[in-house]
């Protein structure tokens, strides 16, 4: 698979990453939103549950749409490109079989499949929704760095109306939305890192 940006090591990527809000109109390659997508899905998950969800906008219709859900946020209908990342543990649950590794034995899936059940089923379909919520948001930074290492920018969005959000997509109530995520060409710099120094949020024990 071909990537037509310039590919960039890790660290780069980390700290030349910047919250843009204007970008340029070019489309992203269906050759590069793939790979963004591939290596969002390779991000870690308790279980291997991987409870994300990913809705690819671009149409423009529907992005109107969600600028509208997004208080007028001007960024939804700039990006060529908007991601919603949802956490779906209800779907998960549904489809437990789906997470075994292929090299575990019948046994240990089915033992896993057991450790699934008995973990979740005594939840409440909301404590299961926050669970998976945070496991989302792991993958919520991969695709923020996989954009990036792949020269493309992002911003993380949270400012929007999510029973809006879920009607235009048609996502069932229970679903848990980690982010609105513009994505596209940078049209403007963006402002450089102001972030705590290590003394400030560091514990070392």
């Amino acid at each position: 698979m071909s990537v037509l940006h310039k590919t960039l090591p890790v660290a780069e990527a980390i700290e030349s990453r910047r919250s843009i809000r204007k970008f340029s109109s070019d489309p992203v390659p269906p050759e590069d939103l793939d790979e963004i997508l591939r290596l969002t899905s390779l991000a870690p998950s308790a279980w291997n549950v991987q409870p994300w969800r990913i809705h690819v906008v671009t149409s423009s219709k529907l992005k109107q749409q969600l600028q509208e859900a997004a208080y007028g946020q001007p960024q939804v209908t700039a990006a060529p490109v908007v991601i919603v990342l949802v956490s779906d543990m209800e779907d998960v649950l549904a489809h437990p079989e789906e997470i075994n590794h292929p090299g575990l034995s019948a046994v240990q899936k089915q033992r896993t499949v057991e450790t699934l059940k008995n973990t979740f089923g005594p939840m409440s379909v909301e404590e299961r929704g926050y669970w998976g919520l945070a496991q989302t948001n792991i993958a919520l930074g991969f695709l923020l760095l996989a954009a990036q290492g792949l020269g493309y920018a992002t911003v993380p969005m949270l400012g929007f109306d999510p029973a809006k959000v879920k009607a235009l997509l048609a996502l069932p109530e229970h679903v848990k939305i980690a982010a609105m995520v513009p994505l596209g060409d940078a049209d403007e710099r963006g402002h450089s890192h102001h972030r705590h120094k290590l003394e400030r949020i560091v514990v070392r024990h």
